[in-house]
């Protein structure tokens, strides 16, 4: 008796061996650069070693000398565009397009496959493509602005400093819109249709429905979509990578935390303390994004309670 109950210990915990390789992968490529970054912040390099621990010291160089404090302010300042410029042209287009969708019209499944496809796509490839279309000479979309008689809107759109960064934002909202629509989709479709059936039954109209049902009862996927929205606006880098390079042009008006942070630690040594000010800027990035992300879900959760 006491053997089965030893083998059947031992079985219960077997279990949690299937956990182990996740773990491995999510230790060696997450959690360690994250420690070791939190940990470079503090010291200062020569060259790629760490020589002398500085305390804040990288912290207060970000924040108080030129010209990292403005590059630092500039980047900070484009990832808050990038945020609720994405939350206009990702979240509100995916949220209609899912509306839609889920309405009764023919063909939901083709048109679910063909939004979701720029999402299985390489960013690169993405990239190279949509940089294409935005020459300013050959670009096909200069072309057919000039074939319609609208000249007078063609212009460099990734040369330009006043369009560069929100083409950077519309290729990525493009690429992202089908993943966000599946997620409002499947918000949608987990409604009761009793619950619409009773109110058109009370004389709601279609305004009524929406704001007083459909939208408060897919609040959980409001909020996941808005979180993940957030975190992909700080965290955005391989799209401003691949069609504006590192330094995030032109003047880097393109310019975001990532790519500051990738300059900082990868293009220059810059005296020896490039690597500690690059991990300063990672540090306040993970607690930007926390404090956000803390702050976003207790929005929505109390709105939840309060209903």
């Amino acid at each position: 008796m006491a053997k089965n109950k030893r083998k059947n210990r031992y079985k219960k915990h077997l279990v949690h061996l299937f956990i182990l390789p996740a773990a491995l992968i999510y230790g060696v490529f997450q959690l360690y650069p994250l420690i070791s970054a939190a940990l470079n912040s503090f010291y200062s390099f020569n060259g790629f070693e760490r020589v002398d621990f500085i305390g804040f010291q990288n912290f207060i160089t970000l924040f108080t000398e030129k010209p990292y404090k403005d590059f630092f302010l500039n980047a900070f300042s484009h990832n808050w565009i990038y945020f609720f410029v994405t939350v206009i042209t990702q979240l509100i287009i995916s949220l209609i397009l899912a509306l839609i969708i889920h309405s009764k019209i023919k063909g939901k499944e083709f048109f679910k496959s063909m939004f979701f496809l720029p999402k299985l796509l390489s960013v690169i490839v993405i990239g190279f493509l949509f940089s294409l279309i935005l020459n300013p000479t050959r670009g096909a979309l200069n072309t057919l602005l000039e074939a319609i008689g609208l000249e007078a809107f063609t212009r460099p759109w990734l040369g330009d400093m006043s369009t560069a960064l929100l083409s950077v934002i519309f290729v990525d909202s493009w690429a992202s819109i089908g993943f966000s629509m599946l997620i409002f989709l499947a918000g949608l479709q987990a409604i009761d249709k009793e619950i619409f059936e009773a109110a058109r039954i009370d004389g709601a109209n279609s305004f009524t429905v929406l704001f007083k049902i459909t939208l408060p009862m897919i609040g959980p996927a409001l909020m996941i979509m808005t979180v993940l929205t957030f975190i992909g606006s700080f965290e955005t880098f391989e799209y401003v990578f691949a069609m504006q390079g590192s330094s995030g042009g032109p003047y880097y008006s393109t310019d975001v935390l990532t790519t500051f942070f990738y300059r900082l630690a990868f293009g220059t040594v810059d005296g020896g303390q490039a690597i500690g000010l690059g991990s300063a800027v990672a540090v306040v990035l993970f607690i930007i994004i926390g404090m956000a992300t803390s702050l976003i879900l207790f929005v929505f959760k109390r709105k939840d309670f309060e209903r």
